[in-house]
């Protein structure tokens, strides 16, 4: 009956599990904010008013159709100046090798990239094994499950994946932190 009762107090004061998630995400309201700006601003410079230049948004791509590579070249880095301002990563950004169009104009496809890969969780995961190894990451689809018994070793995990997100080309977010 002693070692019963042992058994159950031991099974109730069990170390608490914490855990994060490691995403990659970009706010797709502040995109629109940012194309919103961009046109505004192809309408009022003097050197691309002209330019017709058409941007359309999907959910995975953006398409940047113009009249030439110099006003393509003056659209990306528009592009790049409003997602800064707005706190946009410019990672999200994978642009594409432009290509002729109809009636001499060139088209550009602009991939969003969102989501984790296959390769980059289990690099992520195999960073964080190698590095702090009370730790165990789980993959769980597009996102890597972080979970430990202690925070202060989650907040390493944070700080080891921020000093190595350069290496990465997609831009890393923590979430769900508890």
């Amino acid at each position: 009956m002693c070692l019963f009762v042992l058994k159950l107090i031991k099974g109730l004061f069990i170390m608490p599990s914490y855990s994060f998630d490691v995403v990659s995400d970009f706010d797709r309201q502040e995109l629109v904010n940012v194309l919103d700006q961009v046109r505004r601003e192809l309408k009022q410079r003097y050197d691309l008013k002209d330019s017709n230049t058409l941007i359309d948004v999907d959910e995975t791509f953006l398409t940047i159709t113009t009249a030439s590579e110099l006003t393509l070249q003056s659209v990306q880095d528009i592009i790049r100046q409003k997602s800064t301002k707005r706190n946009l990563s410019l990672k999200i950004f994978d642009f594409q090798t432009p290509e002729s169009s109809a009636g001499n104009r060139v088209k550009q496809t602009v991939q969003l990239r969102k989501g984790l890969s296959q390769e980059i969780a289990k690099s992520l995961s195999k960073l964080i094994r190698d590095n702090l190894k009370r730790l165990s990451p789980s993959i769980q689809g597009d996102t890597l499950r972080v979970s430990g018994k202690s925070k202060d070793d989650l907040q390493d995990a944070i700080a080891l994946l921020k000093s190595e997100e350069d290496n990465f080309e997609l831009p890393l977010q923590y979430q769900n932190y508890r």
